[in-house]
């Protein structure tokens, strides 16, 4: 190689090298940060920083008196004094389960036969979309609050009944035994218009060739939504049973609004409050079940991102 062409390679190595120009000017910068970094950042402080807290404060005895000194390590205590120990967690897991066991078999079903027929956009189809779905612009809060006074002892129910006596009125939130029926029943009227909307929007989005082949072949409604339409909502069944899961999981609002969440209506999201907020300030167990919350509620959301993603592939 000659001189001057090894100069010339030398020159090159030692030129600085072209720094990469960005395609978003500082306005651009300044509102992605707005609308992506401010979120995140407040997303990491209000929901992870505390829930590792939380796992964490699950093995610790604590009574949220005093400062950081007052905590003490206890290992896997919490956990098994919970199973142990602590009477109301068994009714409450029991009163999740079947909270769960509601839902999958009385709302969903009537959500998703709600859909098939405003699909056929019957008379007065939108009125009744828009009514059923109307309770889930309603907060759980709010939902208790309403049925709490159509089903007190001088409530609406009992007024229809003729029991307007406080002695002879139906108390229908005061046996332990039909509490939870009867919430359950509230709980209901909320999440079937839920059900309905999103089966409806699956439902507008199957291929309208498919109903014409099913057509052709003879098939009747019902036969073509029951092994035609229903099978191309897998998506849509995937959400709803995540959905169902956690709703079952972390209620909370009503129980407590209706009666503190006792009586018949303990729940594990109730004794995380009660735990935590109560007067018996147990933060470790409090802890413990909110982590136990966690992992329960972990399982379907990791089933619903793995059918996504698989489907995305």
């Amino acid at each position: 190689m000659s001189s001057t062409g090894t100069e010339l390679t030398a020159a090159g190595a030692k030129a600085p090298r072209r720094r990469r120009r960005s395609n978003f000017t500082k306005k651009d910068r300044t509102v992605l940060f707005g609308l992506v970094g401010i979120p995140t950042i407040l997303h990491v402080l209000f929901v992870w920083i505390p829930a590792i807290l939380t796992v964490l404060l699950s093995f610790t005895f604590w009574n949220g008196i005093g400062g950081i000194k007052e905590i003490h390590w206890a290992g896997f205590q919490n956990y098994t004094q919970i199973f142990s120990l602590y009477e109301a967690f068994p009714k409450a897991l029991r009163n999740n389960a079947l909270w769960l066991g509601f839902f999958a078999l009385i709302p969903t079903p009537l959500g998703i036969l709600l859909a098939y027929f405003i699909d056929k956009n019957l008379k007065g189809s939108k009125f009744y979309q828009t009514a059923f779905y109307l309770p889930m612009v309603l907060s759980l809060a709010v939902t208790g609050i309403v049925w709490d006074y159509i089903f007190r002892t001088n409530g609406l129910v009992n007024s229809l009944m003729g029991d307007t006596s406080v002695e002879s009125a139906t108390s229908w939130f005061g046996d332990p035994n039909k509490n939870i029926w009867v919430v359950l029943g509230i709980a209901s009227w909320r999440h079937i218009g839920y059900v309905m909307l999103l089966y409806l929007a699956g439902m507008k989005a199957v291929d309208p060739s498919l109903h014409e082949a099913a057509g052709i072949d003879g098939a009747s409604d019902w036969y073509t939504f029951r092994k035609v339409v229903f099978p191309s909502l897998r998506p849509v069944n995937v959400i709803i049973i995540v959905v169902t899961v956690i709703d079952s999981l972390r209620a909370f609002d009503l129980v407590f609004i209706i009666n503190r969440g006792r009586n018949g209506l303990e729940l594990l999201g109730v004794l995380v409050y009660e735990n935590i907020f109560g007067e018996s300030s147990r933060i470790g167990w409090g802890a413990a079940l909110a982590t136990m919350l966690f992992l329960m509620s972990i399982i379907p959301i990791m089933v619903y991102l793995y059918q996504t993603f698989k489907a995305e592939e």
